[in-house]
């Protein structure tokens, strides 16, 4: 995942629901209990843990029992630290006061309660990149001190790989031809960072790599659904039994969901984006560009897939006057750059959405070079009976732009396939007219139809007609 090109928007809870969901996860609302139960005698040892000897009495305050209790306990206490809602007063004392972020749990704003959540969530994430205790007593040496040195891990390849996992998770999320909030197959995650992309078929030791990886994600997500960044099914425990062993009941060898199945939550999408956001990453939410002008909405939105640039639409336009919008987003839609046939695409889909509300400021742009076409099949599609015939002129004009505007949109894709093999079934002598059109993108465009059409002998005239136009365009 680079950091230099944009993500797809996401689309945010409010942050007072989002607010609401991190005080509820069942790790927080613990560390909180646990800071509000800490008094003056309360120790911590010098790494800023519960002292061994208070730790059955935090795990009763939390209505904890059984033989995690302990280690529960001590996970929130470490989070209720590390988030600032305790404060060690004397070190080598081990005394300890409330932190200054547990008034902002009650008192502050909902950004304030996120705040704490997220550094609650980098400890937890930090926790996760750890080896679990088995792994550990493996490598204990006869001293009792862990010799790292036996443990096949490193820190950072480590994290880095759960970071590459949750940024994977994301974009999955995030794409609108992803699954949305619908839960993804734990197996399919691991791939997505082991197995080559252009490897057709995963070799035995790729997928060796993927089955151990998948383990690891197992104990990780366990780790990670508690703060709330992710809702996790597990790995169905009957997969990691010996298999000479009969198992207890029949199994479905064919459902997906025994090998775990994990999604973000809305929370956990909100902390992924503010962890991207803190990498350097370009990753917008719908709505960044609410508060912005016309010419930021329609270059800002241009990458976005259609749904999420109609709800970003749908947040600007909700914001203005509907008429004073409409003239904003016509003056904002002219231009010559590559950008402006997508720009004005945007702009006729925006003015769809306000309806007759814009129909005084499309009328007054009928004679604008660059206007005139869109607002022409704007009107018709509103039902305007005296719309001004456009010119032969005009016509290959706003076709190029469209086509320009597809193109720029959705690269090569069948809808835009389909597009071309009708207009040069409708118009036998389009290329012969169509190098012709005095538009900065002709070229282009003819080139992309060369390509796109199935019938060599009309994408060779496509081609032809593209040499001419740049010839003519001094490319």
């Amino acid at each position: 995942m680079s950091d230099s090109s944009p993500l797809p928007p996401v689309r945010l809870h409010p942050e007072a629901e989002l607010a609401r969901d991190a005080l509820s996860t069942p790790l927080l609302s613990r560390a909180v209990l646990l800071a509000r139960w800490a008094g003056p005698d309360t120790r911590v040892d010098a790494g800023g843990g519960l002292v061994e000897e208070q730790l059955a009495s935090a795990a009763e305050s939390l209505g904890l029992t059984g033989e995690d209790a302990a280690a529960y306990a001590s996970e929130a206490w470490r989070v209720a630290v590390d988030a600032g809602l305790v404060e060690i007063v004397d070190e080598e004392a081990g005394t300890v006061a409330a932190g200054e972020e547990l008034a902002l749990l009650t008192a502050g704003s909902p950004h304030d309660v996120l705040a704490v959540w997220l550094a609650a969530l980098e400890t937890v994430l930090a926790d996760a990149a750890v080896p679990d205790l088995d792994e550990l007593m493996d490598a204990m040496d006869e001293g009792g001190e862990v010799d790292f040195s036996r443990l096949d891990w490193n820190p950072e390849a480590e994290a880095e790989f759960l970071d590459g996992v949750l940024g994977n998770l994301y974009l999955l999320t995030a794409s609108e031809d992803g699954p949305g909030d619908g839960p993804v197959p734990l197996p399919a995650l691991a791939a997505s960072m082991l197995v080559p992309g252009d490897m057709d078929e995963p070799t035995n030791d790729v997928l060796e790599q993927v089955s151990d990886a998948m383990m690891r994600l197992d104990d990780q997500f366990r780790l990670l659904e508690p703060i709330g960044l992710v809702a996790y099914r597990p790995v169905d425990e009957a997969l990691m039994a010996d298999p000479d062993e009969e198992p207890a009941a029949p199994v479905d060898e064919t459902d997906v969901t025994r090998y775990g199945m994990v999604r973000l939550t809305p929370l956990g999408l909100y902390g992924m984006r503010a962890r991207l956001l803190e990498a350097g990453f370009d990753a917008p939410a719908v709505g960044d560009l609410a508060d912005k002008g016309a010419d930021a909405l329609l270059d800002g939105s241009a990458g976005y897939g259609s749904r999420a640039a109609l709800a970003e639409t749908e947040h600007w336009l909700a914001r203005r006057e509907p008429l004073a919008a409409a003239r904003e987003l016509l003056a904002a839609a002219r231009g010559s750059d590559p950008g402006a046939p997508l720009r004005r695409l945007r702009c006729q889909q925006a003015l769809s959405l306000l309806g007759g509300q814009a129909e005084p400021a499309v009328r007054e742009v009928l004679d604008d070079a660059e206007l005139g076409g869109l607002a022409r099949v704007w009107l018709s599609e509103l039902g305007a009976t005296d719309v001004p015939a456009p010119s032969e002129d005009l016509v290959f004009w706003l076709t190029v732009d469209t086509l320009a505007a597809q193109l720029a949109a959705e690269g090569n894709s069948e809808e835009l396939q389909a597009l071309v093999e009708g207009l040069a079934q409708q118009h036998s002598g389009f290329f012969a007219a169509a190098w012709r059109v005095d538009h900065p993108a002709t070229p282009d465009v003819l080139e992309a139809m060369g390509r796109l059409h199935p019938d060599k002998r009309i994408a060779k005239a496509a081609r032809k007609a593209a040499f001419k136009a740049r010839s003519q365009q001094g490319g």
